[in-house]
């Protein structure tokens, strides 16, 4: 199997100068033809005068004859020689570049029939979802196996999926930075666009292909790891104690979203205003199939008892989720609120300094300069006026003051700290709508949430990359809101009570046909959908 860090090398096709470098050697050996055929004729033509005027001195059959008609036959092979020469010049060329296009292609046998580029678009995107949710399913099912399961057994799993969570890393990536070109409007050449956007699809669909295969070849070995046939009764008693967590949890949520709706203006809270009740939601599912599992492992039944001890699991999950959302969100409007005022005096202290160069320095932030002093003066105006959204209060302050030093406003203190609040609550805030939502949710929404992880990676980084993560996020929370309106109310098909929510939430497939998804690729992942009776 070809790693993805071998495969991320770009594989390149003739590009369109050598098309026309071929162009201009054949038109000169056409024009080069052209320009011997009239001394061609010349050359014959003269010998058969010279022949002429000594046929009178000259016997019949004499060698001036022989040598008129030598000359005449040279002069007639070039044009069909340079003919013959343009003609083979196009056929080595033709072949060549028939023999690079197929062997530079990642299709059986180097076939040069391609995959048009639409669809092999929409296959790079299918399986940029597919690998994404393969994935997360992955993690959450471990992080359950991990209760009961000595770590080092697990250990290889971990490390299929990191190896998986890393090929996708770098899909994701790609898929970014060919939206990137794209939305830029680059004006190369058509062709060798076209080239190098499916040389880029080619390298994301062999990733997730890779990630997957290496997650449906782990799937057996976990199964036999935690084998929740055999262990059913222990394991329905270990998620029947998260079940009670969950709904303690998710009812501190409820009364936690009641004092956000005192203290902070509805924009503020409006990320999180429906987890409690998509919590209740994703619990009555949970009930539903625990009781299910509960009475198949009665029966001895352990296939079937695992298979909905397996939705019931995927569920917890996702109302975990939800309530910790409420939670998370509370904790950062408050951090945002004790620091806004920091960093209001500090833009503040940036614009006084500003004013304060000389009149030439300054002309040039002018516009830096009343953007600061108007995004001031609303925030001063919301913070007096009551219940207000601390956190784009704190991204309106610390953008201003970035565009201020952007414009040359002197000496100008760095605002990272400041704005990392916000963008790490916009990160946490897609990543749960996402990961709650996601079998409705598109590539492009998840696109943005990677790219906006990776900007705002454990290493620190630059104040721009921070603020460019922060619009990413915000950006694939409005995607992924897009894609779920269009979505609409999934049919909960066979899933019982709540189901509906569990298609929406990705917990069981969209058609609401199959079984829970699994620890598993795209192959495995629906491995117990058999027994989901």
């Amino acid at each position: 199997m070809t790693s993805p860090q071998s495969r991320s090398r770009s594989r390149r096709v003739p590009s369109h100068i050598a098309v026309r470098v071929a162009h201009a050697v054949l038109g000169g050996l056409v024009a080069t033809g052209w320009l011997l055929l009239p001394l061609a004729r010349a050359g014959s033509e003269a010998p058969a005068g010279a022949a002429r005027e000594a046929g009178a001195g000259t016997p019949a059959g004499a060698p001036a004859a022989v040598t008129a008609q030598d000359a005449t036959a040279t002069g007639d092979l070039v044009p069909p020689l340079v003919a013959a020469g343009a003609a083979g010049a196009v056929a080595v060329y033709g072949y060549g570049r028939r023999r690079r296009r197929a062997t530079t292609r990642t299709t059986p046998g180097g076939d040069p029939a391609l995959t048009p580029l639409p669809e092999l678009d929409r296959q790079a995107r299918r399986l940029l979802v597919e690998t994404d949710d393969c994935t997360r399913v992955c993690a959450e099912e471990l992080d359950v196996a991990a209760e009961r399961s000595a770590g080092d057994a697990l250990e290889p799993f971990v490390y299929d999926l990191r190896h998986a969570q890393a090929a996708l890393a770098v899909a994701f990536r790609l898929r970014q930075r060919l939206d990137e070109a794209e939305a830029g409007g680059t004006g190369a050449d058509p062709a060798g666009d076209e080239d190098d956007r499916r040389d880029v699809l080619e390298e994301i669909v062999a990733l997730c292909q890779d990630a997957g295969e290496r997650l449906d070849t782990a799937a057996p070995g976990f199964d036999q790891i935690r084998a929740l046939e055999r262990n059913a009764v222990a394991a329905l008693e270990s998620a029947e104690a998260r079940f009670r967590e969950a709904g303690a949890r998710t009812r501190a949520a409820e009364a936690t979203l009641a004092g956000l709706h005192e203290r902070y203006a509805p924009a503020a809270f409006l990320p999180v205003a429906g987890h409690a009740e998509q919590a209740k939601d994703r619990l009555l599912f949970t009930t539903s199939h625990l009781n299910q599992a509960r009475q198949y492992a009665d029966r001895g039944d352990g296939a079937k008892a695992a298979a909905h001890l397996r939705a019931a699991e995927g569920a917890l999950a996702q109302a975990s989720d939800l309530a910790d959302g409420v939670e998370r969100l509370a904790g950062e409007l408050a951090s945002a609120a004790a620091g806004l005022p920091g960093a209001v005096a500090a833009a503040e202290a940036a614009r006084d300094a500003a004013l304060a160069l000389p009149p030439d320095a300054r002309a040039g932030l002018v516009g830096a300069l009343g953007h600061t002093e108007s995004a001031l003066s609303a925030v001063r105006h919301e913070t007096a006026a009551g219940p207000h959204d601390p956190l784009e209060a704190l991204r309106r302050v610390t953008e201003a003051a970035a565009g201020l030093a952007a414009a040359g406003g002197g000496d100008v203190p760095d605002g990272r700290g400041h704005a990392l609040a916000p963008a790490h609550s916009a990160l946490g805030g897609a990543a749960c709508f996402i990961g709650t939502h996601r079998g409705a949710v598109g590539s492009e929404a998840r696109t943005r949430l990677a790219e906006a992880r990776r900007l705002l990676g454990p290493d620190p980084v630059p104040l721009s990359e921070v603020l460019r993560a922060d619009g990413l996020a915000r950006e694939a929370r409005r995607l992924a809101e897009r894609d779920v309106r269009a979505y609409g109310n999934p049919s909960g098909g066979r899933g019982g009570a709540g189901a509906g929510g569990a298609v929406l939430g990705g917990i069981l497939p969209g058609d609401g046909e199959g079984g829970p998804m699994s620890y598993g690729g795209p192959r495995t992942r629906g491995r117990r959908g058999a027994y989901f009776t």
